[in-house]
């Protein structure tokens, strides 16, 4: 029989990350999403949300990134696939199991207006040169300067620091 076990989550941190190290070296962070699911009651008509908090463990270089960049609040793209931990509780003596996600991928959102900053989340980007970069200009509607005649994406990139350098880590 054939499985699949893939997992898309978009959502916002519940708490800011805190990355801890294996004996072997490794990095690993556990963080919560909250994920909205909105849907109408046909029978009121009547708007209705249910939050569910998701647990997710990020390994290695992901989960430094994630613990230098993001912060309560922020969102974030998390792919990866459900793992499901087995323990016996120690004050009842019963077995206990959790459902949690372990992430293959992260993608970071929003900028850093949006959500709290992490441990770095809120430093300047720098260009090869070592000195701060310009931050890309945005209006309020996020297309840059609206009287550039440029589209959305021109202004981004044109606005962006050079590349080349070690500051990005993904």
């Amino acid at each position: 029989m054939a499985s699949f076990n893939k997992v898309i989550l978009l959502g916002n941190l519940t708490r800011d990350p805190e990355v801890r190290y294996t004996t072997g070296g490794s990095a690993v962070c556990d963080i919560t999403l909250a994920v909205n699911y909105q849907w109408t009651d046909k029978r009121s008509n009547e708007r209705k949300e249910e939050v569910s908090f998701i647990d997710v463990t990020l390994w290695g270089r992901t989960a430094e990134i994630a613990g230098e960049y993001l912060g309560k609040g922020r969102p974030v793209l998390i792919e990866g696939r459900l793992q499901q931990d087995k323990w016996d509780d120690k004050e009842t003596g019963q077995k206990r199991s959790k459902l949690k996600v372990v992430a293959d991928a992260m993608q970071l959102l929003g900028g850093k207006a949006e959500g709290g900053g992490g441990g770095g989340g809120n430093a300047a980007p720098r260009s090869n040169t070592g000195r701060p970069a310009a931050a890309p200009t945005r209006s309020n509607d996020g297309y840059g300067d609206s009287d550039s005649g440029r589209t959305p994406d021109q202004t981004f990139y044109d606005d962006m620091p050079p590349s080349g350098g070690d500051d990005v880590p993904f």
